[in-house]
């Protein structure tokens, strides 16, 4: 089973380098067709649509992408929409339609393919334990969080260089060649079987497949695999919270810049310094990450990013102090996203897994979506300190509380436990 999953990170290396490469590429494409701004953020507005309501139409979907052969499908589906924008501009078609009709393909796809990637891989890993493997989907899910912020890092810089070298259009093509080649290597990943068995009971782990849902069962709503698994649905709550307030920083700092005379500096300053933080960090993590508590990691991964997020106004204007403050709060972020994908595969398994991967992906991208969209226009009327204060302050907040719900349900469980062994 262990090369199933190699193949799965380095597919997600590469699509996710592709990706962000093509980031620069595609509002240059659609600015030159259409010479329209407003038209450069139609792909990336439209693909979170389909994100956001996933939970509606994707129920029925995600429970038949068990396999390398069903993700190969989406993945093509991906590439599809990829290539829409590349095909249009040969032919002098490009406009908000054909724009608009690339967002939604590639998000449909995006929404349905990240999910099932992470319960595949979860899937694979328990299966490698039990044939006597020392894989861990905590440490292969930490694996390919690091895949994709590495690609954070040298992608941009390198896909503006390809832009400035070969031209924007090739670098489309160029992307949709690469997800394509993934979607053929997904071929050779299998799926893992699951069988029927006794639901397990609210908060407990999932040990040696025991306890897997059988996929022929009818679709489990994600509110009723949250009810069931409560600490799972705190450190959700948590990359929810996490995600909307993103915006405190990424515009945040944009604007504080422009408000002290340094417009782009500090969000330069402050990007980098996550960023960096936050990859040299991703590599201590699959290394470490089967000795970590859940809750506690979740919660003081968030904590230090919220307090990074309030202490960030105090250091500005200092480059160097921004610089720092943000390093801190991406030394911890992945921390808390690699607790929360152990801890949803460990508490689920088959049908309950993709939902909950789903319920995560959901809340943390599209939470940070919807901030996006509504994160300018509470800066103009706050002020960007006061709004990274205030942010900050938010998932200081968020984090305390889920750990106390989370340590009140593990509490809840061993007493239920206890009790079990005493009547017995």
């Amino acid at each position: 089973m262990r090369r199933p999953l190699l193949i799965l990170t380095a597919i997600t290396f590469l699509t996710w380098i592709a990706t962000r490469m093509s980031a620069v590429a595609l509002p240059l494409v659609a600015l030159g067709e259409t010479g329209q701004a407003w038209a450069t953020g139609l792909v990336g507005g439209m693909a979170g649509l389909p994100l956001l309501t996933v939970g509606w139409w994707g129920r029925g979907l995600r429970d038949r992408l068990t396999c390398g052969r069903a993700l190969a499908v989406v993945t093509l589906l991906q590439a599809v929409g990829l290539v829409v924008v590349p095909v249009a501009a040969l032919m002098g078609q490009v406009g908000a339609l054909t724009l608009c009709a690339s967002g939604l393909v590639t998000g449909v796809a995006g929404a349905l393919l990240g999910p099932a990637q992470r319960a595949l891989v979860s899937d694979l890993a328990d299966a490698d334990a039990r044939e006597g493997g020392r894989s861990s989907a905590a440490r292969w899910l930490a694996w390919q969080d690091l895949a994709q912020r590495v690609s954070m890092i040298f992608a941009p810089p390198a896909g503006a260089w390809l832009v400035v070298t070969w031209g924007a259009e090739p670098l489309l093509w160029c992307e949709a060649a690469v997800v394509l080649a993934g979607a053929a290597a997904m071929l050779a990943v299998p799926g893992t079987s699951t069988r029927p068995t006794e639901a397990p009971r609210a908060g407990a782990p999932i040990a040696d497949g025991a306890a897997e849902v059988d996929d022929s069962s009818p679709a489990v709503s994600a509110t009723a695999v949250l009810r069931a698994r409560p600490q799972v649905a705190a450190g959700i709550v948590m990359a929810g919270v996490g995600g909307i307030c993103w915006f405190g920083f990424s515009l945040g700092l944009a604007v504080l810049g422009v408000e002290l005379g340094m417009p782009g500096a500090l969000v330069a300053a402050g990007m980098s310094g996550y960023g960096i933080a936050s990859v040299a960090t991703s590599f201590l993590a699959p290394v470490v990450i089967d000795r970590l508590p859940r809750m506690e990691t979740m919660a003081l991964s968030w904590g230090v990013l919220g307090v990074a997020f309030v202490a960030l106004p105090v250091a500005a204007p200092n480059l160097v102090l921004i610089a720092v403050v943000a390093a801190v709060g991406g030394a911890a972020m992945p921390w808390g996203i690699a607790a929360l994908n152990a801890l949803i595969s460990e508490q689920t398994a088959g049908t309950e897994r993709r939902v909950a991967f789903t319920a995560e992906t959901v809340m943390h991208s599209g939470g940070a979506s919807l901030g996006l969209l509504v994160g300018g226009a509470v800066i103009g009327w706050a002020g960007a300190g006061p709004v990274l204060a205030a942010t900050g302050g938010v998932q200081v907040l968020a984090a305390a509380v889920g750990l106390l719900l989370g340590r009140r349900a593990s509490f809840r469980e061993n007493q239920g436990t206890q009790e079990e062994l005493v009547a017995a």
